[in-house]
């Protein structure tokens, strides 16, 4: 039975492999969500993912501080007993 796993895990493992094309691709496609484009280096590939991911990272980080002071905004917003009683009824 070992046998037949190692064999399906190499044969999956060469199949999903991804190509340097591939990533630059998603790279790319990466950098176009991001509020701001990050300027490519010319001196490497792998520096300008580098940067992109970094970006990518600090962007994703700030959205969530974004939706934590959102979040607790509506909280203190929602301790009004009326606009509670107003939103549940407009989420029922």
């Amino acid at each position: 039975m070992s046998s037949r796993r190692s064999r399906s895990s190499r044969h999956s493992g060469s199949s999903s492999r991804i190509t340097e094309q591939q990533i630059r691709e998603l790279v790319s496609k990466l950098q176009t969500l991001l509020p701001q484009p990050v300027p490519l280096d010319s001196i490497s590939d792998a520096a300008s993912v580098s940067r992109v991911l970094e970006e990518t990272c600090n962007y994703i980080r700030s959205l969530h501080k974004e939706v934590d002071g959102l979040s607790e905004r509506l909280s203190e917003l929602l301790q009004d007993t009326d606009l509670e009683d107003i939103i549940r009824s407009l989420l029922m």
